[in-house]
């Protein structure tokens, strides 16, 4: 059973609801979240986090449905055919609301289709290889890339943020790199393990821990400093290409018809369970940075990374399907 007086009073104490909102009962029934990666990657992995965050602190029900494919575009898709009423929220990826608008003809969405609750979390993405690649730095996996049949990548799918990530590497490095979508980084991280794939660009989160049991080798990081989670192992950028940088983040969405209120209530959930310590602690542990805040904050931060790369996808003409 849902909780509502508990999870209304926080949202009114803080300010956030209106006089006409405060009687109305939201949430009124199950929230979905919606993943468009497959279970265990990632973006699964925040969502059920939270989710369980929300479950146990405010007697919420929360379940989260996977939708994976379409470089994210079948989850986002499914938000937007929803009724915009707060109970069916996006955890959305950077590929999805700073990338796909401007890589993909037919996307099916615009930027203002959505109305943003929180920024969730930020952490790098990690190139890494199975143990039989003769590769122990970026300058020996690019040098195997330099060979006719190329290096292929995996990825948790077209416009991820690892899929970005090699494309940027492929257009400053100019050797061959094949990428080779998933539907969400669990499977890829499983191929990788089972060496059917020689290399995966994968989020920390699905990477780390097959990293410090040995069972994959990591060559570099994609973000502009060093992880404080995995810190020695070096960026790409201090391994030949200064300025080179392309992380991953996430952000809670709801369709931009949704009523303001609602939103607000939502921020103030959500925003309260990021900023627990031991689920920041818990983050930390997949080597995530959690960044609960407004959704004004959150506004802005997709309108800096859809100038980044729209310029990116411009200049490399790179064009997801």
């Amino acid at each position: 059973m849902i909780k509502r007086r508990g999870v209304l009073a926080t949202a009114m104490a803080a300010g956030l609801l209106p006089g006409t909102a405060r009687s109305q009962a939201f949430p009124s029934r199950q929230l979905r979240f919606l993943v468009g990666a497959a279970p265990s990657g990632g973006v699964d992995t925040v969502a059920r986090i939270v989710g369980q965050e929300l479950s146990r602190r405010d007697g919420l029900s929360v379940i989260v449905d996977n939708k994976p494919g379409g470089g994210g575009n079948i989850a986002t898709r499914e938000l937007l055919r929803a009724p915009a009423d707060g109970h069916t929220i996006l955890l959305a990826s950077v590929g999805v609301l700073a990338v796909n608008p401007f890589a993909m003809k037919d996307v099916g969405y615009a930027p203002q289709d959505f109305a943003p609750i929180t920024l969730a979390v930020d952490f790098s993405n990690v190139i890494v290889v199975h143990p039989s690649v003769p590769a122990k730095s970026l300058a020996e996996y690019l040098a195997l890339a330099k060979a006719p049949d190329g290096m292929m990548y995996g990825s948790s799918g077209i416009g991820s943020a690892g899929h970005l990530a090699g494309e940027l590497l492929k257009s400053m490095s100019g050797v061959r790199l094949i990428h080779a979508p998933y539907r969400g980084g669990g499977p890829a991280m499983n191929d990788l393990v089972a060496g059917h794939v020689p290399s995966v660009i994968a989020s920390a989160p699905t990477a780390t821990g097959f990293m410090r049991d040995g069972r994959i080798r990591a060559l570099a990081m994609t973000a502009a400093g060093r992880s404080p989670f995995d810190r020695d192992v070096p960026t790409v950028a201090e391994q030949g290409f200064p300025g080179y940088a392309a992380t991953n983040w996430y952000a809670f969405v709801v369709a931009s018809k949704t009523p303001p209120e609602f939103v607000a209530t939502l921020n103030a959930l959500i925003t309260r369970a990021l900023a627990l310590p031991e689920v920041r602690g818990t983050f930390a542990q997949h080597g995530m940075e959690t960044l609960p805040g407004t959704p004004q904050e959150a506004a802005a931060h997709f309108e800096r990374e859809r100038a980044v790369w729209k310029k990116v996808i411009a200049e490399s003409g790179l064009r997801l399907e």
